[in-house]
């Protein structure tokens, strides 16, 4: 990582350490949290590069959201593009969405440069980008606003994969797509979302997005959500393991599921509390039929076509 005043070059982070501890120096930091396949997220990068220039005494810093989950869940990203803004170790303010005005006057009031109320300097508007950036972004969030869960904006998936995902959304009315199986996750944020749900008591599916890259890149275009696990009810995307977290210390998610009518597992049903993650007997056959269906032509093979 280069140094306060480098120049206005924008960094990529590799490690929440980096991060951390570039925080700890109390510098001012502006995180812009990205995807590769969010077309918004590519437009406003060219803006938040055009700003490091204007404003060479921070530390304008890109994240990639799916790629470093535990950066994305500490500061709550759902959507992308969302930036924050620290000062003095200390979160002063967000933005979420395709906005380059707002940006630039964030940046602008975080730095010192501007007192509150007052607008940015032309300047700080990332002219330097150019007219037809600054339209295209401009353009673009009007058209679609941040990737968010609930905006209807287009996916850009077939119809082929759209109806697989949706198909394995449905398969189960707890559904959780995380790294690993819940006998061996392969994420702690996994882990934590698993171990809630047996909390609560309910019996849920998952897959393994780790076991198909279709499913995992698919899933994030299709949600508006950059990162894993995701946790489903009833086909309604309740969100990553932070939110999680959040609904079942509070005792929200137990009114979810309860609302919406999702078995809790008890001694009525003659299970003595014992849950059964994985989806066995029932829920089983459930799932393999929802994969038998994902394709009109379904091949279950041990390895890859062409491997």
């Amino acid at each position: 990582m280069g140094g306060v005043g480098a120049g206005g070059s924008v960094k990529d982070v590799q490690s929440k350490g980096e991060l951390d501890g570039l925080r700890q120096s109390g510098a001012t930091l502006i995180l812009h949290f990205w995807a590769s396949w969010c077309e918004a997220s590519k437009q406003m990068d060219q803006v938040f590069s055009h700003l490091s220039t204007d404003f060479p005494n921070s530390h304008f810093l890109r994240v990639e959201a799916e790629e470093q989950p535990e950066i994305s869940e500490e500061y709550s990203v759902s959507a992308v593009p969302f930036f924050v803004f620290l000062k003095d170790g200390q979160v002063v303010d967000k933005l979420e969405g395709a906005d380059p005005s707002s940006l630039a006057n964030k940046v602008a009031k975080v730095t010192g440069s501007i007192n509150p109320g007052e607008a940015a300097a032309p300047a700080s508007l990332g002219m330097a980008a150019g007219p037809t950036v600054l339209e295209s972004v401009q353009d673009l969030a009007k058209a679609n606003g941040s990737s968010q869960m609930g905006n209807q904006v287009q996916t850009g998936l077939d119809d082929k994969i759209e109806k697989r995902l949706q198909q394995l959304i449905d398969s189960h009315p707890v559904m959780l797509f995380m790294k690993g199986n819940p006998e061996e996750p392969k994420c702690g944020f996994s882990r934590k979302v698993v171990d809630i749900l047996k909390d609560e008591k309910v019996k849920f599916g998952t897959f393994d997005i780790l076991s198909d890259n279709e499913v995992r890149e698919g899933l994030k275009k299709f949600s508006k959500w950059p990162t894993f696990p995701q946790l489903y009810c009833k086909g309604e995307l309740l969100g990553g393991c932070d939110i999680a977290i959040a609904m079942h210390e509070s005792g929200e998610l137990k009114e979810v599921f309860r609302d919406h009518g999702v078995d809790i597992i008890g001694t009525e049903q003659g299970t003595g509390g014992i849950l059964e993650p994985t989806g066995l007997t029932a829920n089983l056959n459930s799932r393999l039929q929802s994969l038998i269906n994902s394709s009109p032509v379904m091949l279950f093979m041990k390895g890859k076509p062409g491997e």
